[in-house]
């Protein structure tokens, strides 16, 4: 077990705003290390603040560099960001998913800017385990802003949902079909779509494409649906960006950057800002968060005894008599697992083993 007093001087100096606290405590979460629900309990005593902004996409669809522009905008604001950038393999494996990362470097050095690379370690929806949690405490350390940018393909980004109260979908004009991609299920993703590296050939195209598909879905048809850049801009030429409807509904837009160029930017910004608003004075924000941690606790009881079973059966004394008997007929996986079950769930002891603490019991 983690050291009380090793918890306490840590807790301590993340409360005093020490960002190798912070890191150590990320660290700690990351790894699941023991001690950690000690850890968790007394730094997440607070209730969330920060504006939880998700981005997802396709490889390549320049979400890093989306990114990285929205937090410098942020920051010339007087706004602090974090980042967290989750990669489908090690963070330190140098994978080719990892070079649109190299364009953060210069904000890695702005003391207003905390930047964090976690691996999904094999999670198809694009989150590592404990992403949740990271943001969390990075929420309980004060960053107002935190910015979550996965990869995700299709059905597999619907876990950004799990993290994020606001999801930006991007995607690219060489992306394919716009049709396609709403068949895939990102509508019920995004709470707006951005089509970046809109200098591209197919862009306009791509955004009519995805306004026809949102109306569609509205039960709404249109013959022709114009592309604009961005969000409307009003007589003062400032962003226009969409405000909470009288219904209560927001109406997903589909902004065109590129990120690049440094275009489209502040547009996307905007929206994101309004739709944190929108959620704030329609409820909806307390509404997400309420299904969340449902879903958190779903998650982390399901981490648990996955480990918990696959500890238990890996030492389970009978096993390989049982799989033998499988194999020959005599029993079924089913009714192997109706006399497993009980053990991994601590109701029945082991026959023929002692009852102790299983060290798949650790804290999360």
């Amino acid at each position: 077990m983690a050291s009380e007093a090793r918890i306490r001087r840590l807790v301590a100096d993340f409360q005093h705003g020490r960002r190798p606290a912070l890191a150590r405590a990320i660290s700690m979460v990351e790894g699941e290390r023991p001690g950690v629900s000690e850890l968790l309990r007394e730094l997440l005593l607070v209730r969330p603040r920060a504006r939880r902004m998700g981005i997802t996409g396709p490889p390549g669809a320049g979400k890093s560099t989306l990114a990285a522009a929205i937090a410098a905008l942020l920051r010339e604001r007087g706004e602090e960001v974090a980042i967290v950038a989750v990669d489908p393999t090690s963070p330190f494996s140098g994978g080719a998913l990892l070079g649109d990362r190299i364009r953060m470097n210069d904000l890695a050095t702005d003391p207003g800017i905390f930047i964090r690379s976690m691996a999904s370690r094999g999670s198809l929806g694009g989150l590592a385990a404990t992403t949740r949690e990271v943001i969390d405490v990075l929420d309980a350390f004060g960053f107002p802003n935190i910015l979550i940018e996965t990869v995700g393909v299709g059905q597999t980004q619907f876990e950004i949902q799990a993290a994020a109260d606001s999801t930006a979908v991007v995607l690219v004009p060489e992306s394919g079909d716009g049709i396609q991609a709403m068949k895939a299920g990102l509508m019920e993703v995004a709470d707006m779509f951005v089509v970046n590296k809109s200098d591209r050939v197919g862009a306009d195209r791509l955004v009519r494409e995805i306004r026809q598909a949102l109306l569609l879905k509205r039960g709404v048809a249109s013959r022709d649906v114009p592309a604009h850049h961005g969000v409307d801009l009003s007589a003062a030429g400032a962003p226009a960006a969409e405000e909470p409807s009288p219904s209560g509904r927001w109406e997903i837009p589909v902004l065109k950057t590129s990120a690049g160029r440094g275009e489209g930017i502040d547009d996307f910004l905007e929206q994101l800002l309004a739709h944190h608003r929108h959620l704030t004075v329609t409820g909806e924000l307390d509404a997400r968060r309420q299904r969340r941690a449902e879903g958190r606790i779903r998650d982390v009881v399901e981490r648990r005894l996955r480990r918990r079973a696959r500890t238990r059966m890996e030492t389970h004394p009978r096993l390989a008599e049982w799989t033998a008997d499988v194999r020959a007929g005599s029993e079924t996986a089913y009714s192997v697992a109706d006399r497993i079950i009980p053990a991994i769930l601590g109701k029945v002891p082991d026959r023929g083993t002692e009852e102790r603490r299983d060290p798949s019991d650790v804290d999360d």
